[in-house]
């Protein structure tokens, strides 16, 4: 059985899928449902009626160590963690709490209970502002908000942990998660939106203003440039992660990305591409702890996991698009 934490979330849930449809063991959901939805939940059980789902916070310990004293779990899918950059920059306490704490009590019960595999959602953010692009997984690592710093921390503890108590992990650095799954069925929900491509769509869907932040950056268009992954390939990713971490028993970390950078305007574009109208836009401030350029070097994912980033950027907006209008949200 793989536990999922976190699996009632975004990019979670979409692993959930994955692993489901290539039937890759029994699934165990455990998630306190603050980011998360149970309505993810119910739709993941009608794809698999077995899909076990337990509510829990890993701040308390007790409730992810009756998960492990309960069910007889293989390895660890880690996604529980708060992620909005700016809101860790205002409210770092609950940063540190939630991801840093939570991932503690997590590992101490793995170890405790003798499950000694996990794989890791972390991010691109743990590299900072970059000496150069596209990054490499060797690249040197200074966070520029809480966010990132709780997942550096996180991946150092886990490197200890592997050095003291052999528990093996693959951490994966996401670059910029977007789209949706190809059948319309799960998407990105949040209860606060802060992400660009979702927030580009919905003003479209809604007739409303989409705010940039920062049209000074030193870059071709003077926005921010990203590197954007799928979110289905992200989800292919854990499983070959999990099969990987399965076959060899041996730590790792590797970069989730498409290796191509777009600005803000350009994704702007495309989503007018895709929307066919022009999305009205206002431009702010940049944001605090907001880098300027974030590519992904993805060449040790494709030749270690043979993965790669399935999709366009328009097939992926265009993905988003259908479940945003089913939604209606």
């Amino acid at each position: 059985m793989i536990l999922i934490t976190g699996g009632a979330g975004y990019i979670g849930s979409h692993c959930a899928v994955n692993f489901i449809e290539n039937a890759v063991d029994d699934i165990l959901i455990f998630d306190n449902l603050s980011t998360g939805h149970i309505e993810t939940i119910e739709k993941l059980r009608e794809i698999d009626r077995n899909v076990k789902f337990i509510k829990g916070d890993l701040k308390n310990k007790d409730d992810i160590d009756s998960v492990f004293k309960n069910y007889k779990i293989d390895c660890v899918i880690h996604f529980a963690a708060f992620s909005i950059v700016s809101e860790s920059m205002t409210n770092p306490s609950i940063y540190y709490k939630n991801n840093v704490l939570g991932t503690l009590n997590l590992l101490d019960s793995m170890v405790e209970n003798k499950v000694l595999k996990i794989v890791f959602s972390s991010t691109a953010a743990v590299y900072g502002e970059p000496d150069y692009t596209p990054i490499d997984e060797d690249h040197s690592k200074s966070p520029e908000n809480t966010y990132g710093k709780t997942k550096l921390i996180i991946e150092n503890i886990m490197d200890d942990y592997d050095r003291a108590y052999n528990l093996k992990s693959i951490k994966l650095r996401y670059f910029n998660a977007f789209g949706a799954d190809k059948e319309a069925r799960f998407g990105e929900w949040h209860k606060v939106e802060t992400h660009l491509c979702p927030n580009i769509i919905k003003a479209g869907i809604k007739g409303e203003t989409f705010k940039i932040f920062g049209d000074d950056y030193n870059t071709k268009d003077k926005t921010a440039i990203r590197d954007y992954v799928d979110v289905e390939s992200l989800a292919e990713a854990h499983r070959l992660a999990y099969l990987y971490l399965k076959e060899k028993n041996t730590s790792n970390v590797f970069n989730l990305g498409s290796q191509k950078g777009f600005s803000i305007y350009e994704i702007l574009k495309a989503v007018n591409k895709v929307l066919a109208k022009e999305v009205k836009y206002e431009v702010y401030p940049k944001r605090q702890g907001d880098p300027e350029v974030l590519i992904a070097d993805i060449k040790k994912a494709n030749e270690i996991l043979h993965w790669k980033n399935e999709f366009s950027v328009e097939d992926s907006i265009r993905k988003a698009f259908n479940w945003h209008k089913k939604q209606k949200l």
